[in-house]
């Protein structure tokens, strides 16, 4: 476990590795970006978390999530997916204001306990500055927060998350982060990023 959760902690344990090719697939693709900052407080790195707005047929709907969404073919890589994605639904340039720390292994979307022939891309990046204009949500977002890595890191927010499916109560794996749980996918990607700043 990392001794201090600051950027500069952080930016030092992630090796960004160069081979960024994207993989031939069939399927579907999409990317997300795991967007992270020094609070002007100089304290540990806050993460960037969106609640996607509520929509009939979005299985994702109001999940807490990072920014991102499907490949469209004018995009040249996944890697341009996660940026124009970020600039698309919370107005942050990640091109101009940010810098990519990693990529993070693929995986493949889950939704009500079926696969659904989607692959997802999580991508880190850290902001150069943390005085940036104001987050712009799109319709697509409800809301937009900043919440400290750290506490979740520590595995001092693991909360769980009652889920029904086909009959079946089952309490899922999760993290609290204020009135909200985030839990599926994107806490699926915090772990893995979690495993990549412990060594695990």
């Amino acid at each position: 476990m990392l001794p201090s959760y600051d950027l500069a902690a952080i930016v030092a344990r992630l090796a960004l590795d160069e081979a960024l090719a994207d993989a031939a697939t069939q399927e579907r693709q999409a990317a997300v970006a795991a967007i992270l900052r020094a609070p002007q407080d100089g304290h540990e790195a806050e993460i960037l978390l969106i609640r996607r707005a509520e929509r009939t047929g979005d299985p994702w709907s109001g999940h807490m999530a990072f920014p991102g969404g499907r490949r469209e073919p004018a995009d040249p890589s996944l890697y341009h997916t996660a940026l124009r994605e970020t600039m698309e639904e919370v107005g942050l340039d990640l091109a101009q204001h940010g810098r990519l720390l990693a990529r993070l292994p693929d995986l493949p979307a889950v939704a009500r306990g079926r696969r659904v022939g989607l692959t997802i891309t999580p991508f880190v990046f850290a902001l150069d500055s943390p005085e940036l204009p104001p987050l712009a949500p799109n319709e697509e977002v409800a809301e937009a927060l900043w919440t400290p890595l750290g506490p979740l890191a520590r595995g001092e927010r693991v909360a769980s998350y009652a889920y029904q499916h086909e009959g079946q109560a089952y309490q899922l794996p999760g993290f609290q982060v204020g009135e909200r749980i985030v839990w599926g996918l994107t806490y699926r990607m915090l772990e893995l990023l979690f495993g990549a700043l412990h060594g695990t």
